[in-house]
């Protein structure tokens, strides 16, 4: 990624005056720190960043900044970059498949925060330290709806196992608790309500006090449509928690990812041809910032705009949408409304778009050649 020191007061107005060829990352901090803010403040617990998000050095920066001191990391890579960044900062290792290498690389460098979804992971964290000073998060899942894609087909224990591996824990000396993720863009914060009675039951069966109990991530940022009211889901979460435990309430955790940054970036895109039958091909497209079209298949807000930035308005066509690369599989699923005036050398500014974007783009093909800008506003 290529980074500007310049600052723009909007990405409107560089386009404009620039007229890049390449895609463009606008990163926006006051939103940023606003939406660390809103976690720091209203959620009834500790709010850790996930890390894989975006681990852009100046998203890390300006989280610092507003005070966020915690920090989901899922490698060694990772690890080094928050260490870079803040050395004393706490780091919660919550990618439960690690080798035992990374197991002591991560002890090593000060992390005292693992979860596990197998008695195998267990059994791998027996050989760094005092299990004393050692938090060990058991990972379960549920089949609970509300998300766009679920992690509970890669990460979790079902509830019987993950309370036995529970008591395994805590028999072992460590310091238990419970982790759950409800899934990617989960706006029914009634999942986390069933995730909570869940660890509850599970606490119980493994006759287990919790050191402390992690909501995970998957709070929803705001796409299309109205923001989401992450307020509501924080109320639910310390409701259902005073439920799950009327004794021994565990400390909270939460570790947004999507929910933090998303919001803080918009990504404009060029339309660079437009073949006989209509169909757009941009430069950029699931090989690079828009890899998360084909997976995540949710309306975005947009703009489109001419190269002097001026909106492009009228009624509307369904249009096919390419991305550059010469690959037939560059392409973004389904049709997309556009405006009928659209041409070529117009820009497209897509909203929300903080979220896997830096971390995840390549150089297939040639292209991936990304520039990061801040404005004063999106």
């Amino acid at each position: 990624m290529n980074i500007s020191a310049e600052i723009w007061n909007s990405p409107v107005s560089y386009l404009a005056a620039r007229r890049p060829e390449q895609p463009v990352h606008f990163f926006h901090p006051e939103t940023l720190r606003a939406r660390a803010a809103l976690f720091a403040r209203s959620f009834p617990g500790l709010a850790s960043y996930a890390v894989k998000a975006n681990p852009d050095p100046a998203v890390i920066d300006n989280l610092l900044a507003a005070g966020i001191s915690a920090f989901d990391v899922a490698s060694p890579n990772e690890i080094r970059l928050i260490r870079s960044r803040a050395p004393d900062a706490a780091l919660h290792y919550n990618n439960p498949a690690r080798s035992k290498q990374e197991n002591a690389f991560a002890y090593g460098a000060g992390v005292r925060s693992f979860s596990v979804d197998s008695l195998a992971a267990l059994e791998k964290l027996r050989a760094l330290g005092s299990p004393a000073q050692i938090e060990v998060s058991v990972r379960f899942k549920l089949p609970v709806a509300g998300a766009v894609y679920d992690f509970g087909t890669k990460f979790g224990a079902e509830p019987d196992k993950a309370a036995a591996i529970l008591a395994q824990a805590a028999q072992a000396g460590f310091r238990p608790s419970i982790t759950f993720h409800p899934g990617t863009q989960c706006e029914d914060p009634d999942a986390w309500a069933q995730y909570i009675a869940e660890a509850g039951r599970i606490a119980r069966t493994a006759g287990v006090t919790l050191h402390r109990l992690n909501v995970g991530g998957g709070f929803p940022a705001q796409q299309a449509g109205q923001a989401p009211d992450l307020r509501r889901f924080f109320n639910i979460i310390a409701r259902s928690t005073a439920q799950a435990f009327p004794e021994n309430t565990p400390a909270l955790v939460c570790e947004p990812g999507r929910a933090m940054v998303a919001e803080a970036f918009a990504h404009a895109v060029c339309v660079r041809d437009i073949n006989d039958e209509g169909a757009l091909f941009l430069n950029d497209g699931i090989y690079g910032g828009l890899s998360e079209f084909p997976v995540l298949p949710i309306a975005r807000r947009h703009a489109v705009l001419a190269p002097d930035g001026t909106p492009r308005r009228g009624p509307e066509r369904k249009v096919t949408v390419f991305g550059p690369t010469c690959d037939s599989l560059d392409v973004l699923p389904g049709e997309h409304l556009l405006p009928e005036t659209v041409q070529e050398g117009d820009y497209i500014l897509i909203h929300s778009m903080g979220a896997y974007v830096n971390g995840v783009t390549t150089a297939f093909n040639g292209y991936g050649n990304l520039e990061r800008i801040t404005v004063l506003s999106l």
